[in-house]
């Protein structure tokens, strides 16, 4: 079993695009993100109070869907622990030089093949003069643009099957499940798993198309529920496709909205209401399928197509 706290939090994300001129405009203009460089077909996007260079990796490509996923370890001595019990389980990849602003990260994957990024080394961001805060404390200034998304917050895995990869980060990792969805059958369809005192860094759903190596979605935290509704109207004003919300989650009772960028990756914006979990010995809650079928907290029914759309899509 991994030691609890190994991983200090989520970094960053390197996300696909097949529209990256229509993709960056999204994530710059309508979520409010700002550019922190440039490399390649890559460009390094960072929310205002996220502390590194950068919150997101988003690179142009022939389709959809997420290619790395970019965890933070305690130090350096908990990165160490972490690759050499995933060096023993051969799911190691290797070293990589890290982007920019990050030292050196061992590369691994999951059981369903989804690829981590695993590092201790990071820069802090400095701003510059106009991107100063008034206030120390704050890693930005806040940007007064489009939505103004304050932090990444979570990743949405598709999986084949969700339970080996909740094993794998839970004990090569450190995290554990905070909620999951069995169904009827026994089968755990979904966990929702953390490291710190968030209630959940990475979730695990299962791919209904049985494809291994997909992604759901990826999350961005607002300051408050009333951020959630003016992205809503901003995102209508914008012409970005709005798949469900704003509502509640009954699982984590976040508050949410769902959209598309224009890439075709589903995005989650979302409050989680400050909801965190201190018990050291928590105790994992299971929602049954009887559960599920009630629909969302306040009686919203999930959608279909949150259940069929991934990316990268499949025929």
């Amino acid at each position: 079993m991994a030691l609890l706290h190994d991983i200090a939090h989520l970094g960053h994300v390197e996300l696909h695009t097949p529209e990256p001129e229509r993709s960056l405009w999204f994530f710059t203009e309508v979520l409010g993100l700002t550019e922190n460089g440039r490399d390649a077909d890559s460009v390094y996007l960072r929310c205002w109070d996220d502390y590194e260079h950068h919150s997101l990796t988003l690179t142009a490509h022939h389709t959809s869907g997420l290619r790395r996923t970019w965890l933070r370890a305690a130090s350096q001595a908990a990165l160490d622990r972490r690759v050499a019990a995933i060096e023993r389980t051969g799911r190691g990849i290797g070293w990589m030089d890290g982007e920019p602003g990050i030292g050196p990260a061992y590369l691994c994957t999951d059981p369903d093949g989804h690829e981590y990024a695993l590092y201790w080394e990071s820069e802090w961001f400095d701003p510059p003069v106009e991107l100063r805060p008034a206030l120390k404390n704050q890693a930005q200034a806040y940007p007064a643009r489009g939505v103004c998304v304050r932090r990444i917050d979570h990743v949405n895995f598709l999986a084949v099957a969700t339970e080996p990869n909740g094993d794998f980060v839970r004990d090569l990792l450190g995290g554990r499940v905070t909620e999951q969805i069995q169904l009827d059958s026994g089968e755990i369809s979904a966990q929702w798993l953390h490291f710190q005192q968030k209630s959940y860094d990475l979730v695990y759903t299962r791919d209904r198309t049985g494809t291994a190596g997909r992604l759901h979605h990826i999350a961005f935290a607002t300051d408050t529920r009333e951020d959630i509704l003016r992205a809503a109207d901003i995102c209508l004003d914008r012409g970005v496709h709005i798949e469900t919300g704003p509502h509640k989650h009954a699982i984590q009772q976040t508050f949410f909205l769902y959209v598309y960028e224009p890439g075709g990756n589903r995005i989650e914006l979302c409050n989680p209401v400050a909801r965190l979990v201190f018990a050291p010995d928590w105790r994992t809650i299971t929602w049954t399928e009887a559960e599920r079928a009630k629909g969302q907290a306040w009686g919203l029914q999930t959608i279909e197509s949150f259940h069929t759309h991934g990316t990268p899509p499949v025929g």
